[in-house]
C-alpha cells in the first residue's frame, strides 16, 4: 500500500510537471508515460490471469472457460492443490529450507570471500579471482550433467537436502558483488583495527558487516528468490514425491491426457505469495541494489 502511495505521488508531481515544458518536451514525457504504462500491462498481464484463473473451478483443461474476469469465484482449486497431493505443504517446506539455506551460506562465505578478494593480500588472489568470475561465462546448463553425475553417481545424494543446497552455497556473482563493495570501504578504517589487534573474523564481524548491511541484503533477497523459484536442478536430482520443490511439484499437474490448470494456478499462486510479500516488505532495498558497487570511494 505504501508503494501504491509513492508511486501515486511521483506521478501526479511528474505529469504537473509536464505542464511548465515546452510543448515537445511535454509530448516526449506524455509518450514515455504511455509506453511504461503499456509495458506495465504486458509485465503484470500474467500475474492477473495466473490469480483469475485459480478463482475457477477445478476441471480438465479441455473442459475449462478462460475469460479475462472471473465468472464464478470459488476456492475450490486452492482445496484441490493441497488435497491432490498429501506432500503438497511439505513442498513449500522443501523450498523454503532450501532458500533459507542457500542465502544464510551466501551472505556468509560469499560475504568473507569477496571482503578477502577486496582487503586481504595473499598470492594468487587475482589469479582466484578470475577463476571464479571465469565461471559466470559457463552457462548454468553446461555443467549440469557434469554436476549430476558427481552428485548421483559419485557421492550418492539424491532425493538429499545436501544435493540440492550445496551446489549453490555459494555463487560466484555473490563473491563480485561482495568484493565490489567492500573495495568502497576505506583501507583505513580496516588498518586501524588491525594495530588495534583485532583478527579478521573480528574485523569481518565488527566492522565489514554492519559497513555492508545494504550489499548482504541485497545479496540475500536475490539469492532467496533465485532458489526459491529454482525448477530445473530440483526436477533433476529428486524422484521420491516429498523431496519436491512446490516448482517441481505443480508440474504433476500435467499427465499425459489433460492438465488441471485452474489447481496449477493456484499452486503457482501459493508459491508466488512469498516473493510478491518478501519484495513489498524490501523493496527499499532493491532500489538501493542497483548501485551497489557501482560508485567507488
Amino acid at each position: 500500500m505504501m508503494w501504491n502511495t509513492e508511486w501515486g505521488i511521483k506521478m501526479s508531481l511528474l505529469l504537473k510537471s509536464t505542464k511548465r515544458m515546452r510543448p515537445i518536451d511535454r509530448v516526449r514525457a506524455i509518450g514515455s508515460l504511455i509506453m511504461l504504462a503499456l509495458f506495465a500491462i504486458v509485465m503484470l498481464f500474467p500475474i492477473y490471469f495466473m490469480f483469475v484463473t485459480s478463482l475457477g473451478r477445478p476441471v480438465e483443461a479441455g473442459s475449462a472457460n478462460y475469460s479475462l474476469f472471473p465468472r464464478v469465484v470459488t476456492f475450490d482449486s486452492y482445496k484441490f492443490f493441497f488435497d491432490f497431493s498429501p506432500h503438497a505443504l511439505r513442498w513449500i517446506s522443501n523450498s523454503f529450507i532450501i532458500a533459507a539455506s542457500v542465502t544464510v551460506g551466501n551472505v556468509l562465505f560469499a560475504g568473507m570471500a569477496g571482503y578477502a578478494f577486496a582487503k586481504i593480500r595473499f598470492r594468487g588472489s587475482k589469479l582466484f579471482f578470475w577463476l571464479f568470475l571465469g565461471t559466470m561465462m559457463v552457462p548454468y546448463q553446461v555443467i549440469q550433467v557434469p554436476l549430476y553425475i558427481l552428485t548421483v553417481n559419485v557421492l550418492g545424494m539424491q532425493d538429499t537436502y545436501a544435493a540440492l543446497i550445496l551446489p549453490n552455497m555459494c555463487t560466484a556473482y555473490n563473491i563480485f558483488l561482495m568484493k565490489q563493495f567492500t573495495s568502497s570501504i576505506p583501507t583505513e578504517i580496516i588498518e586501524s583495527a588491525k594495530i588495534d589487534g583485532c583478527s579478521q573474523p573480528r574485523i569481518f564481524a565488527s566492522i565489514v558487516v554492519p559497513l555492508s548491511k545494504t550489499v548482504l541484503a541485497v545479496m540475500a533477497i536475490t539469492t532467496f528468490m533465485d532458489n526459491w523459484n529454482s525448477f530445473f536442478w530440483p526436477m533433476l536430482i529428486t524422484t521420491k514425491e516429498y523431496m519436491k520443490t512446490i516448482q517441481v511439484g505443480l508440474a504433476s499437474f500435467r499427465f499425459a491426457n489433460t492438465t488441471y490448470f485452474a489447481p496449477m494456478m493456484a499452486g503457482a499462486c501459493v508459491a508466488a505469495l512469498p516473493m510478491f510479500i518478501l519484495f513489498f516488505c524490501l523493496q527499499r532495498y532493491f532500489l538501493e541494489g542497483v548501485t551497489v558497487g557501482a560508485v567507488k570511494g
